[in-house]
């Protein structure tokens, strides 16, 4: 298995734990996350959880309390086990986890590693487990290529979650088509050709160098009013790598930065297919390694 893919396959793991975590309820504030960034003193840690421990004494409920003071020695059980924070960090999840029968729940406890540095610090108790750091997380690690184009300007971003941050805008000093007849207008045409033929170079060599090393990118979004894209991509302008990469067209009505929106807005559903089908690729390889038995799973 390539470390592309073994990072993908830690990544689909890491999700689908937060997912189960995220189908956890206590039946109070009884359920407990410590977030610990890494270079974090474990006897440090330690001393705030045995402090909580000691505030916990002062709930009114008797097994809210209970519950709770569990938890905080399970966390801290878990915590002795690490003779240091590792690289990434740690998350502790720790609590009695309501069941379908009243008055009865089960204590859990769940030790995760990020797959990327978490650089906060910090305890919580509540009704369930604080994920959102951690689906944050995971949600930045996939970046996708946009280009809006048209033959005026072209813009380039890139789409991170629910963010997209413009890289670069180019404009392409060609004319509007000239309404003249005859010979004229024949010259002005291959004037205009010439000049868009060079604008699409630059285009090219944008891309190659804002896409083609950008870390994580699944894919580009090509974006723009009327036919200008798909004569950018039918010509030989792109890197042979950032070929394979291009994957879909968008209309809009726009050019620039509204046009960069109208791409992200339009490509939501996309996006989601384009994650679904490579974890689902992710999983059927796991699963032929391990019925090869071929080591690499």
């Amino acid at each position: 298995m390539s470390k592309e893919e073994n990072s993908s396959l830690t990544r689909f793991r890491f999700q689908r734990m937060l997912e189960m975590l995220e189908m956890k309820q206590g039946r109070g504030t009884e359920l407990i996350t410590v977030y610990i960034p890494p270079g974090k003193q474990i006897s440090e840690v330690m001393n705030d959880l045995r402090t909580e421990w000691g505030t916990a004494g002062n709930i009114k409920s008797k097994t809210t309390k209970k519950n709770v003071q569990d938890a905080l020695t399970k966390a801290m059980e878990q915590l002795k086990l690490y003779r240091k924070i590792p690289e990434t960090g740690l998350v502790l999840f720790a609590g009695n986890i309501a069941s379908n029968q009243l008055g009865v729940g089960d204590m859990e406890t769940y030790v995760l590693i990020p797959p990327e540095s978490i650089g906060i610090y910090y305890y919580r108790c509540e009704q369930e487990f604080m994920l959102k750091p951690l689906f944050e997380l995971l949600r930045s690690e996939d970046a996708f290529g946009v280009l809006v184009i048209d033959s005026k300007a072209a813009t380039f971003a890139i789409l991170k979650g629910k963010r997209a941050d413009i890289v670069k805008d180019i404009s392409s000093g060609v004319a509007g088509k000239t309404r003249a007849g005859g010979q004229s207008a024949r010259r002005y045409e291959r004037i205009r050709e010439m000049h868009l033929n060079e604008f699409f170079t630059r285009v090219g060599k944008h891309m190659t160098e804002i896409f083609l090393n950008a870390p994580n990118l699944k894919g580009i979004i090509v974006g723009g009013p009327g036919p200008t894209k798909e004569d950018f991509l039918k010509g030989n302008y792109l890197h042979y790598e950032l070929k394979d990469q291009i994957l879909t067209t968008v209309d809009t009505g726009y050019t620039g930065h509204e046009g960069v929106k109208e791409v992200v807005e339009r490509s939501r559903e996309f996006i989601k297919n384009v994650r679904f089908y490579e974890e689902r690729k992710v999983v059927q390889d796991f699963l032929y390694n391990v019925g090869q038995e071929t080591g690499l799973a």
